[in-house]
């Protein structure tokens, strides 16, 4: 999937003794979004962004060890063993030595002779990787202004991990002016060291520069033509984000000091076994308790007491993503967890005050969210028709952000329509779901619309799931609801030649919060990487007979 960005020079940060300017430079080919201010928190934009770009860089993927070295090492060494068996023999001893002495000179004259090339190769290797570091920056990252913030979205290398800071006006001072929207910058690896540069005691000024908007007909060169062909699975992981912030979640509030403890076991430990987790022992009205696998390390958080109101144990991979918040640590005030269940994506909140970073991860660092977190798939699904959909976008579009509640009492429409309609657009990459203040955002991912023919079907499961609602093959033979308003349904569904036996409960938004059913896919996987086919066909078919 190729994306066309055009900026007007570079992202740049100049800086003198009194004051820095932070100038973004964005796509003109979007419609104008801009933003001048001044910060008014400067050591916390500075951790926050720099988390943020922690985040972009990650890439906890398995690499295997390069042994070039050691086999080289281990052929001289074999050298060195028969030269030392030639030598205690004493009739070679005498013919050896002088040899070996002509043989080191030899190779001493020939790197003082080679130095100069070594030097112009390290350097060049050098300047390579300082190169290669901008391909990190595969996707530029989303900066969106609304009414009442700028954010910041990105996803890491190994698309494992996805980061978002949001920034309030109050951050801000002697703003100057803004236009709403969502547009891509211009970003560097470079750019990263200069905001380490920023300090208390200077003015620095942050926009998204506007200029770049104006008609120019001169100078054309002026202007960075940038093509990026990306792969589907970076834009459907920016789909699936929102999905997953959306699902119902257990939560609960950890003090900085609680991710110091969390990163300080990390730091002093490497598991050299499975299992490599971190189950969270959750009980009300006591502190939180983490345990770290293989190693039975308990840490008690006496500062974070769980007000829930089940006990519950929740198991979760990927731990050393974690590490992305402790730059956060000293500024953070809090820290709130959301946790899907065990294997499930984990969202962790930090409130800066004025400001808020969203670290989301998958169920496991192998686990990215385009390939096996189709979490679109347990949304909410009710269809509601295209004019709908269209008004309920260009009301949420008129506040650029709104609740659910508010939107279905404004426009006098039910909880669940709303919600369906929210869910498409957010699969359309024109929506996202704000974790922080729990509303939905306008959004809009691209300049172009997304090709959903391509987008559609996530994986083939949901294919699978509409050709069986088309056979007629499914019967629903029990429907309960409880007092909550939540549906549980049972049934079985004939895919070719063998019947199964699928179940699943629906809460009242219309979001499966627990299913199984009697295939391989689901005795294998669980919910850890979606529904199978059958668990949503099952519930296609309820949704046809409920219209």
């Amino acid at each position: 999937m190729e994306f066309n960005y055009t900026y007007q020079g570079n992202t740049s940060v100049n800086q003198n003794g009194a004051n820095t300017q932070m100038s973004f430079s964005p796509d003109i080919k979007r419609p104008p979004t801009y933003f001048i201010g001044e910060l008014r928190q400067n050591v916390a934009f500075r951790e926050a962004i720099s988390a943020l770009h922690d985040v972009v860089i990650s890439d906890l993927r398995y690499q295997p060890k390069d042994k070039t070295a050691y086999q080289e090492w281990r052929a001289k060494q074999e050298e060195i063993d028969w030269q030392l068996v030639a030598f205690q023999r004493e009739e070679l001893a005498d013919k050896i030595q002088p040899l070996q002495q002509e043989l080191n000179q030899l190779n001493q004259n020939s790197y003082q002779r080679l130095a100069p090339y070594y030097k112009a190769r390290g350097e060049f290797q050098h300047y390579v990787w300082q190169k290669q570091l901008d391909f990190y920056f595969v996707f530029d990252p989303v900066i969106t202004v609304h009414p009442d913030e700028v954010f910041f979205e990105c996803f890491s290398v190994d698309e494992s991990s996805y980061g978002r800071l949001g920034a309030s006006y109050e951050v801000f001072k002697n703003i100057n002016e803004f236009a709403c929207g969502t547009t891509n910058v211009d970003y560097s690896a470079a750019l990263y060291d200069e905001f380490q540069k920023i300090r208390s005691y200077k003015t620095t000024q942050f926009q998204v520069d506007p200029s770049g908007f104006e008609v120019q007909t001169t100078n054309e060169e002026a202007y960075k033509e940038v093509k990026i062909d990306l792969p589907d699975s970076w834009v459907r992981g920016f789909l699936q984000v929102s999905s997953a912030m959306s699902l119902p979640a257990t939560q609960f509030d950890l003090h900085p000091m609680d991710i110091h403890n969390i990163c300080f076991i990390l730091r002093r430990h490497k598991e050299k076994k499975g299992p490599r987790s971190m189950r969270y022992h959750l009980k009300p009205g006591e502190p939180v308790r983490i345990i770290f696998d293989p190693w039975g390390t308990e840490v008690i958080c006496y500062r974070s007491i769980y007000t829930g109101s089940q006990e519950q144990e929740i198991r979760i991979w990927g731990r050393r993503r974690i590490h992305i918040l402790e730059r956060l640590i000293p500024v953070a005030k809090k820290f709130t967890v959301h946790l899907l269940g065990t294997g499930m994506p984990s969202f962790y909140v930090a409130d800066l005050g004025d400001m808020s970073f969203t670290l989301g991860l998958s169920g496991w660092t192998a686990n990215d969210w385009s390939q096996s977190g189709n979490f679109d798939l347990m949304a909410p699904r009710g269809d509601v028709d295209e004019w709908t959909q269209k008004l309920i976008f260009d009301a949420l579009r008129e506040n650029w952000l709104e609740s659910p509640d508010s939107l279905a009492q404004r426009l006098n429409l039910s909880r669940t329509s709303v919600l369906g309609a929210l869910g498409a657009y957010t699969q359309a990459g024109k929506a996202i779901y704000d974790l922080n203040k729990q509303v939905y955002r306008v959004r809009e991912l691209s300049r172009e619309p997304l090709p959903m023919e391509r987008l559609r079907f996530a994986n083939e499961r949901e294919e699978k799931a509409n050709l069986l609602l088309g056979k007629n093959g499914i019967e629903i033979t029990s429907i309960t609801s409880d007092t909550a308003g939540a549906i549980a349904l049972q049934g079985s569904v004939q895919d070719q030649w063998t019947t199964y036996n699928p179940s699943l409960t629906v809460d009242s938004d219309e979001r499966i919060i627990k299913a199984t059913c009697t295939c391989n896919w689901y005795q294998q996987n669980k919910l850890y990487k979606g529904p199978c086919e059958h668990i949503l066909a099952l519930r296609m078919q309820f949704t046809r007979q409920s219209q």
